[in-house]
């Protein structure tokens, strides 16, 4: 009798605690959410990224501040998204070179494919080949036999040692058979600007970056590096049409968490940004950027991932790419 009456009493103290718990707020409550951009203001990402967040707020009913934490090659402000609370009020807006690229170079105290939880592959940023505007090089194929002319006299601007710039006109070499000199810069930006200067031949750039350049008349695109011609540049080709057959190359705005972000968050993150994409006036901008909308699924993202990761990691080692 003692027994069953203890019984009782526990079962009722443990319905009343259970009754009087404070329940967890809602996400996203009155906390603004931080977005950190390991990269500079101005880069494809953070020019994608301001456009996005205005609209993922209002999908949230909550505003985002974004944090350019540039420097390190990003392994800094990476490691700030790695080690933050899994709470869905931090979030990394990437692209694939602090993903992919940076921790096959550099030692990084995080893993890009276990400390992250993938949200999204927001869009890819779409790439070209530049040229300055008087350049003597008026195709892809000018500038092929230009550097097959004189083996290492032709040089080319990049974003610094193992950057996305340095690796997409190796790659770009390496299938033309041609031997180009590598001049790295501090950042993708004065990276064009030196090929707008004269100071270098040409660049590999993501458009996102380039695109105020090529309007002003400062770089001309000689060909893009997608699988067809880009809308916005109806009558330049692709490098696959201008003789290097399959030639592609693009960057990620991609959105990540700390891992341990639950679930039900990443999935309210997603619809936000998906919503967001489809939002005619969002989705006019991020093309205008050179930006090709993919909004692709947690899930899908992690594979796209991996599959990266471990093609840059045989793209480094096979170039013998290293910092300097």
């Amino acid at each position: 009798m003692a027994r069953r009456l203890a019984a009782t009493l526990l079962a009722a103290l443990a319905a009343v605690a259970a009754g009087t718990a404070p329940a967890q707020p809602a996400y996203p409550s009155a906390k603004a959410i931080h977005m950190i951009i390991p990269l500079a203001a101005g880069s494809a990402v953070d020019n994608g990224a301001r456009v996005l967040v205005q609209r993922m707020g209002t999908e949230l009913g909550q505003s985002f501040y974004i944090e350019n934490l540039a420097g390190s090659s990003g392994l800094i402000g990476a490691e700030r998204v790695a080690k933050a609370a899994p709470d869905g009020y931090t979030v990394g807006g990437f692209n694939d070179s602090v993903l992919t690229m940076v921790p096959n170079i550099y030692k990084a105290s995080w893993d890009p494919l276990t400390d992250f939880v993938p949200v999204s592959l927001v869009g890819t940023i779409e790439w070209g080949l530049v040229v300055k505007p008087d350049s003597p090089y008026r195709t892809v194929a000018d500038f092929i036999a230009a550097a097959k002319a004189s083996p290492g006299k032709l040089n080319y601007g990049s974003g610094g040692s193992g950057s996305p710039q340095h690796l997409a006109m190796a790659m770009f070499a390496n299938k033309a058979g041609v031997s180009l000199t590598h001049v790295p810069y501090k950042g993708a930006t004065p990276a064009a600007i030196a090929v707008a200067a004269g100071e270098v031949d040409g660049a590999f750039q993501g458009l996102g970056t380039v695109t105020s350049l090529i309007a002003g008349g400062k770089l001309r695109l000689l060909a893009v590096s997608t699988p067809q011609r880009l809308a916005q540049y109806p009558n330049v080709p692709t490098v696959s049409e201008a003789g290097l057959p399959d030639f592609l190359f693009n960057s990620w705005f991609a959105l990540v968490a700390p891992k341990g972000t639950p679930a039900p968050i990443v999935d309210q993150l997603y619809t936000a940004m998906r919503k967001s994409l489809d939002d005619p006036d969002t989705r006019k901008q991020l093309v205008a950027q050179g930006m090709t909308i993919r909004g692709t699924a947690p899930a899908d993202f992690g594979v796209a991932l991996r599959n990266q990761f471990a093609l840059y990691r045989q793209v480094i080692q096979a170039n013998n790419i290293k910092v300097d």
